[in-house]
């Protein structure tokens, strides 16, 4: 079984990607992912699909067809668009409510393993030591504050140990953050002055061509 105190490292890490990368988009990953298995659900989809794909073939050619020289034509078009029509309204209704339905389920279930873990671990190991302070080190209200608000005194609790990691990965994320943006104005800036080196290559002849102008 992992240790407790990667657990909470895990947790925090977890709960930072939920908030950084959002909510949404995650569900959409996920709803994605499910419909390529092999459900009902994904079924209905292709054959969503599918009937789609007929149903911009027909509506082309009710559009390219004339309904008073072609009116038999035209009216059974007609007949075969609309009833596509309202087998894709159905479709959709029932493809929205089950996607309706999976955010649902997909939010509380990522609610529970990430902020529902988080906010129960405190509750079930909040007097259970991580790890022990050196003895003699910090004075008592230092000792007190680290072992907040349940765990033994000289000790460091689990209130503590998240209140770090959660500082620790919201400082590895800002410095992700920072580097991408240094390496990514690098890269920009290095493009730039071979723009302007060529706009200036592309300049010469224009100006030594005016010079000669004036000189005849």
């Amino acid at each position: 079984m992992p240790s407790l105190l990667l657990v909470v490292i895990l947790v925090e890490l977890a709960v930072h990607l939920v908030n950084t990368i959002g909510a949404a988009t995650i569900n959409n990953l996920l709803w994605n992912l499910y419909l390529a298995l092999p459900t009902q659900t994904s079924r209905q989809v292709a054959e969503k699909k599918k009937i789609q794909k007929e149903y911009l073939t027909i509506r082309r050619d009710l559009n390219a067809t004339s309904s008073q020289d072609q009116f038999a034509k035209w009216a059974k078009l007609r007949r075969q668009h609309d009833k596509l029509f309202e087998q894709l309204e159905k479709m959709k209704s029932s493809h929205d409510a089950s996607k309706a339905k999976f955010d649902r389920t997909a939010s509380i279930i990522r609610w529970t393993a990430t902020s529902g873990v988080k906010f129960i671990l405190p509750w079930i190991y909040g007097k259970q030591p991580m790890f022990w302070l050196p003895n003699g080190w910090f004075p008592y209200y230092v000792e007190w504050i680290l072992s907040f608000p349940r765990a033994p005194l000289g000790s460091v609790s689990i209130v503590s140990w998240q209140a770090a990691c959660t500082g620790v990965v919201m400082l590895l994320s800002d410095t992700i953050k920072a580097i991408l943006v240094l390496a990514l104005g690098a890269k920009t800036a290095q493009k730039q002055p071979m723009k302007v080196a060529g706009e200036n290559q592309g300049e010469k002849p224009t100006s030594q061509g005016t010079k000669e102008k004036k000189d005849s």
